[in-house]
């Protein structure tokens, strides 16, 4: 399994706004081999969203895909201010997982 996360501070007052970009965007995920499931996480000033994936090769080849290109351009250009620095994308291979 293979964890994908984009750290996103945003500006004072685009909270609401870059949610909105979010629930709007035309993501084509479920299209995607590979893709097991994903999040929006919210913590004060910043948002991570988060995706899993069966296997670093799947999210890789999502991110040369074409619908990667589609999602990433849907939603146009950010309004001036939202974004404090650009996104921040960590990568993880699962070692351990628990569920219940």
């Amino acid at each position: 399994m293979y964890i994908a996360m984009n750290r996103f501070r945003i500006g004072a007052g685009h909270d609401e706004a870059f949610l909105e970009r979010w629930r709007n965007r035309n993501s084509k995920l479920n299209e995607v081999p590979g893709f097991q499931r994903f999040w929006l996480l919210r913590a004060e000033g910043q948002f991570v969203s988060m995706s899993q994936w069966e296997s670093r090769a799947a999210f890789e080849a999502w991110t040369q895909s074409e619908a990667f290109r589609v999602a990433h351009s849907s939603s146009g250009p950010p309004p001036s201010g939202m974004y404090i620095a650009a996104p921040e994308l960590t990568t993880y291979e699962v070692e351990l997982s628990l569920e219940r």
